[in-house]
């Protein structure tokens, strides 16, 4: 069994959901350190000048983890976000049919930045045609502090005999403990498409929404193809 592991992050990039892809299981780790100015409250979408930020302001206090973030409500950032989407993205093919996704969860109020980023991460992973992948939280078990240790606790608990890494992975990970531990660390090399986008320039490394509102239910085809 193949577990990933990645913090829940706002509206995340396609590498983020080519790794979901690849694994039979997901963990969303929530409970280690938010990182200020980061991907967990924000991410860009294609705009007609290149591109711009959509950011979900927060209440912070160092060394708050994850999932004690809570999101500053005195400003109105749902509806500027979802007058983003419709401004930059109405006249794009699949406008219409994600749209929904957005209109529900910002209708709502959320209290916790990880509720929110979870729940639009699992609809937008149904949207792509991945919501058969189970999904946890690292916060409802109990692992140790230890990068490493707490990654092979997460395996460990989900009985994986591998773990899926981003690249960045080997610069704080002991490989010789996976490997006492009997797990397989597998290196993800994810190369990213190019597809039609509305506005001229091809943006790289935009959130997901960006493929899903200019390719619709062929999104996750775009990442097959260069991504097998």
């Amino acid at each position: 069994m193949i577990v990933a592991v990645h913090q829940p992050q706002y509206l995340p990039w396609l590498g983020y959901f080519d790794k979901m892809r690849r694994a039979d299981g997901f963990c969303f780790l929530d409970n280690v350190q938010y990182k200020k100015n980061d991907w967990q409250n924000r991410n860009r979408i294609k705009a007609a000048q290149g591109w711009q930020w959509l950011t979900v302001p927060v209440h912070y206090r160092f060394p708050q983890k994850i999932n004690e973030v809570t999101i500053n409500n005195s400003v109105k950032w749902g509806k500027k976000h979802l007058q983003a989407l419709i401004s930059n993205y109405n006249r794009a093919p699949y406008f219409k049919q994600s749209l929904d996704i957005f209109e529900a969860v910002y209708s709502e109020t959320w209290e916790s930045l990880s509720d929110l980023n979870i729940i639009l991460i699992k609809r937008l992973s149904t949207a792509l045609g991945l919501d058969q992948i189970p999904t946890v939280k690292a916060s409802d078990y109990d692992l140790r502090e230890d990068p490493t240790d707490r990654l092979i606790d997460i395996c460990s608990a989900l009985n994986a005999d591998t773990y899926l890494s981003g690249q960045d992975g080997v610069k704080y990970m002991d490989m010789a403990h996976f490997k006492q531990n009997d797990i397989q660390v597998v290196l993800q090399d994810f190369k990213h498409p190019v597809y039609p986008q509305i506005f001229e320039g091809f943006q790289t490394h935009m959130s997901v929404i960006d493929l899903l509102f200019n390719c619709g239910p062929k999104s996750l085809e775009k990442i097959e193809e260069i991504n097998p």
